[in-house]
């Protein structure tokens, strides 16, 4: 609003006031017979100025500019005429500040297509003002990416959305298109999103949501294989496994069935979570999942009903590895996190020197257990195995290759061992003050961990 206004309100027969633009004599709007004659202002003005006529009577003669843009800065002059006077004032616009993101819209979408969500940026300020765009899933209070400074920084991006999303080419950004592509959409990506975009002072921000995400065919694969692997693997073979333990069947086909039985489900489920990985889940996830089953084949066989019909090599190999595949999994899965961020904090040299250390202990163990298997003990080695973690893991092999006998000694060594690692954990988790959760990013400073 331009305002001006008199004091005493001056009769309308015989008033006129009109806005005009110093630097170029543009006429903005023109008050004269009583009446507003916009016919009479520049095409520039046109339904963009216009006067309060209900409060002219008044004395009031401000005008209300809309739509703003840079182009309207400048100095306005409001002279205001009479039979026997007039009289003016100058109003000056410094500067015109806006700063506009739109895009808002609802997206529907099959899983595994690639979407754009739009965001466009409309402001007077060049591209290498805008400090700041970034996109959040709000829902889930997730970044999913930031362009800060004139510099995309992928590694602020979510683990979800790694190798996932991107903005348009910098050509597009310079014009104020930062949308962003999301590849290989998943249905954990239906929700909110939000562009939130700052320039100095100035911030704007709009949302778009992804819904309606409907089946990919790899959903329907994965929903087809777990029914396969339920009705066939678990019921069908199931019922045929106990009808042979019923009649005490020990022959070729009740082993055959045996094998199926603890074999379909397992291999079908490992299949099912590759799937899984690929269209919903975390790489890390799927491949944790699948390594389970995996190893639950030979766990299952362990205390299989027919596992005495297997000889040699075999047996000996489902007897002493059952437990232990499974046990690494679920060890490297528990202490990787841990491992990641401890590797993360060390020097170049010290991740050289802890490396060479791993691969050390691991051939020592692998030698352990090679002169064990040669000597027949492999019992004890086993159990020490699959018992053990970090520290313990070398006291333990160190104490059973002695070859303590007694059976008090060796529990209450167990028991021993068992505090310090149970120690050595909690002091890696809580001392270390390393945190195996999910980093959230301070929204407008990534380097912010919290």
């Amino acid at each position: 609003m331009l305002p001006c206004f008199v004091e005493t309100p001056l009769p309308l027969e015989e008033l006129e006031v009109d806005w005009k633009r110093i630097d170029s004599e543009t006429l903005v709007h023109l008050w004269q017979n009583g009446e507003s004659r916009p016919e009479s202002q520049d095409q520039l003005y046109h339904e963009r100025a216009n006067f309060f006529p209900e409060e002219i009577a008044h004395g009031n003669y401000s005008l209300l500019l809309t739509d703003v843009t840079s182009k309207d800065a400048g100095v306005y002059k409001c002279t205001v005429y009479t039979k026997l006077d007039s009289g003016e004032t100058l109003i000056e616009i410094k500067e015109i500040e806006r700063l506009i993101v739109s895009g808002s819209h609802v997206i529907s979408a099959y899983a595994g297509e690639d979407i754009t969500l739009n965001c466009s940026v409309d402001s007077h300020l060049p591209p290498e003002n805008i400090e700041e765009v970034s996109w959040k899933k709000m829902d889930e209070d997730i970044l999913v990416l930031l362009y800060q400074e004139g510099q995309i920084l992928p590694e602020s991006t979510g683990e979800r959305y790694v190798d996932r999303v991107e903005f348009f080419s910098t050509e597009e950004r310079n014009k104020g298109n930062f949308s962003l592509r999301l590849k290989n959409v998943r249905t954990e990506d239906k929700g909110l999103y939000m562009c939130l975009v700052f320039s100095g002072a100035l911030s704007a921000n709009t949302t778009v949501e992804v819904e309606q995400l409907g089946l990919s065919f790899l959903h329907i694969a994965i929903f087809i294989l777990c029914i396969l692997g339920f009705v066939i693997g678990s019921l069908v073979l199931g019922y045929l496994s106990y009808t042979c333990y019923k009649k005490k069947d020990e022959s070729r086909r009740a082993l055959a069935i045996q094998c199926a039985h603890v074999l379909c489900p397992n291999i079908t489920m490992s299949i099912v979570f590759i799937l899984w990985g690929v269209t919903d889940g975390i790489f890390t996830e799927a491949a944790t999942c699948s390594a389970l089953n995996f190893a639950r084949i030979l766990f299952l066989l362990w205390i299989g009903l027919h596992l005495k019909t297997v000889q040699g090599l075999p047996q000996e190999l489902i007897l002493y590895f059952a437990i232990l595949l499974q046990y690494i999994v679920i060890t490297v899965v528990a202490y990787y996190s841990i491992f990641v961020d401890i590797l993360y904090r060390l020097t170049t040299g010290s991740k050289v020197a802890l490396i060479i250390m791993l691969l050390v202990l691991l051939i020592l163990i692998v030698s352990v257990i090679a002169v064990v298997f040669r000597k027949r003990a492999r019992f004890f080695i086993t159990r020490m195995i699959y018992r053990t973690t970090m520290l313990g893991d070398i006291l333990r092999i160190t104490v059973f290759s002695m070859g303590f006998q007694s059976y008090l000694l060796q529990i209450s060594l167990m028991l021993l061992l068992e505090v310090l690692r149970a120690s050595g954990s909690i002091y890696i988790h809580y001392d270390l003050n390393i945190d195996v959760k999910d980093e959230r990013y301070d929204f407008r400073d990534p380097g912010t961990h919290h």
